[in-house]
Formats: structure tokens, C-alpha cells, sequence
């Protein structure tokens, strides 16, 4: 019988691509990884590693041995959600994680409900970014993930993973609701000279706030750049940048900010991800539900101020 941890190592080397890392996900010290795999390589009579340079990489045997345990995998999360539908009570730890912005605006509302409906189900909320979130997800340190898709930057689908869209959220531009910046241009490229306050461009929301203003026709003087939109809101509110923040963060969190509706009226998508596996387990449809309920209450509307800008 194959041992189901050392398969798992063996499945989170192929996507890790390093002992180090894999060592490092799953709680390991290296040595630890490399003695497993090793007997694994022992209990099949097959060669499952091969050197790279300095790294390891997976053979076609262990690729082929690693979408079978990731299947096993699956149908024994399947056999665990139907043992936790049968219990009288939803008990147990729910893993999450989750980018700031579904934090700060739908997380304590969605905990509020859960605590009420389920107080015996203890919801863990992790804060990560999002390719660091999927890689948690499918090395099962998280159960669920609440995702972000921007437009023109779609999120890479993942065998194995189910998703939920959640909801398609107004982005907006802000401005300063007095001094030098709060003029209401008529067009976005008239703050081609503002300073502005971005998300790092190495993230999907950078890149496609930067495409957003060369598709203007200027390249934005970014002389904040930071992934949380509440530092943005600060420094737009205290007349020092513009910025462009979702909707779903404007009431409480941008008060006192002029909000804009951008050309062509881009959105992002939220939606929450889990292993295929754990789709039916009870505690992730009763925190999707929790979700829903805690965003009916306070869906995002377009930024009152009505005028289009153009490009």
C-alpha cells in the first residue's frame, strides 16, 4: 500500500519545484522530504526524481503517480465531507485566505452570521496575496480562498479547483475632495501630471491600473505604490495622490473621497476557490452562504458622482 503522506510530498515537489520549498510548505526540514521521497522511490521500484542542475524534477512515472494520488486525494476529502454532512452540528476549523479588500469589507459580517448559525466552527482568516493563496489551497494549508480577477488580467484556472463567483465589483477612480486635486477632469488623461498611489506592478491590480492609464494615453507618475487600499484612500483624502479603488471599499472606507466612474466601466470579479474535493464539505457552503448574505447586504452601486470620463 503507497504511503499517502510521502505521495503528497511527491505532488507538492512537482509544484513547488524544490525540497526546499516543499520542505517549507508542508512543515518539514528538508532532509526530512528527501528521506521520504527516497522511500518512496523504494516502495514503487521507481525512479520518481531526477537531477536538474542544483534541483530535482519530477520523472514522467511520478507525474503520472501524482495525478493518481491527487485523485485519491480528492475522494478521501469527498468521504470527509459526507461524514461531516451526516454529524447533528457543524464543528471543526475552516482555513481561509484572503486578500485585504474582502477582509475589511465582507469577512466580519460573513463571521457574524457563521458565529450565530454555527458557534461550534472555528473560521481561521489568513490574509495572502493571490498565487501565494492557490499555492496554500492546493498544499491544503487552506481550505478556502477568496479570490480577485481584474479585467484584462484573468486569474489562471487550475485543475482540480472549484470555483464561485461572488460578485463584479464597480472599479473607480478617487480624488481628493479638496485642494489642488480635486478638480473633476473631463478626461483621465487630464491627471496624467497627478501623482498617483498604485498597487506594486508585479501584481494583476498594478498592472491593469498602469494599462488603464496608457490605454489614456500617459504613463502614471506613481509616487506611492503599495498593496493596500486603505493607505491609498488615506493618501487621496489627505490631497497627496488619486488613486483607483473598488467600490465594495467605499462605505465606510473612502468617506469624504470623490468618487469617478472610469471608461468603459470596469469591474473586477470576486469569487471564492476550493479543492474539488472539499466542494460539498458543509463548512465551505455554509461560509460561501455566509458570504453571500453579508455582500446582499451591502452590494457596491456606481459612484454617485454620475459623469463618465472619458479615455
Amino acid at each position: 500500500m503507497l504511503h499517502l503522506g510521502r505521495l503528497r510530498m511527491l505532488s507538492e515537489l512537482g509544484r513547488r519545484g524544490t525540497i526546499a520549498q516543499t520542505a517549507a510548505a508542508l512543515g518539514y526540514t528538508p532532509s526530512a522530504v528527501s528521506q521520504q521521497l527516497a522511500l518512496l522511490e523504494r516502495e514503487t521500484a521507481t525512479a520518481l526524481l531526477e537531477r536538474v542542475g542544483r534541483g530535482v524534477r519530477l520523472t514522467p512515472a511520478a507525474e503520472d503517480l501524482v495525478r493518481h494520488a491527487e485523485a485519491a486525494m480528492a475522494e478521501l476529502e469527498r468521504a470527509e465531507a459526507d461524514l461531516a454532512a451526516a454529524q447533528p452540528e457543524l464543528r471543526g476549523t475552516l482555513r481561509v485566505a484572503s486578500f485585504q479588500s474582502v477582509v475589511l469589507a465582507l469577512a466580519p459580517a460573513a463571521l457574524d452570521i457563521l458565529r450565530g448559525r454555527h458557534p461550534h466552527l472555528d473560521v481561521e482568516v489568513m490574509q495572502r496575496e493571490h498565487e501565494e493563496a492557490y499555492r496554500g489551497l492546493l498544499a491544503h494549508e487552506f481550505d478556502l480562498i477568496l479570490g480577485e480577477e481584474y479585467p484584462d488580467v484573468p486569474a489562471r484556472r487550475r485543475d482540480g479547483i472549484d470555483r464561485a463567483d461572488l460578485l463584479s465589483d464597480p472599479l473607480c477612480l478617487v480624488l481628493p475632495s479638496e485642494g489642488p486635486l480635486s478638480r473633476r477632469p473631463e478626461r483621465l488623461a487630464d491627471l496624467s501630471d497627478a501623482p498617483w498611489a498604485l498597487d506594486p506592478e508585479p501584481m494583476s491590480t498594478g498592472r491593469w491600473a498602469r494599462a488603464v492609464c496608457r490605454e489614456a494615453g500617459f504613463e502614471p507618475r506613481v509616487r506611492f505604490e503599495s498593496p493596500d487600499p486603505l493607505l491609498h484612500a488615506h493618501l487621496v483624502r489627505t490631497g497627496h495622490a488619486v488613486a483607483f479603488i473598488p467600490a465594495l471599499l467605499a462605505d465606510p472606507h473612502l468617506a469624504g473621497l470623490t468618487l469617478a466612474e472610469l471608461p468603459d466601466d470596469p469591474h473586477r470579479v470576486l469569487y471564492t476557490a476550493v479543492r474539488s474535493g472539499r466542494a460539498a464539505h458543509p463548512a465551505v457552503g455554509a461560509f460561501r452562504a455566509a458570504l453571500s448574505e453579508a455582500l446582499e447586504a451591502r452590494r457596491p452601486t456606481p459612484p454617485e458622482w454620475g459623469a463618465v470620463l472619458a479615455g
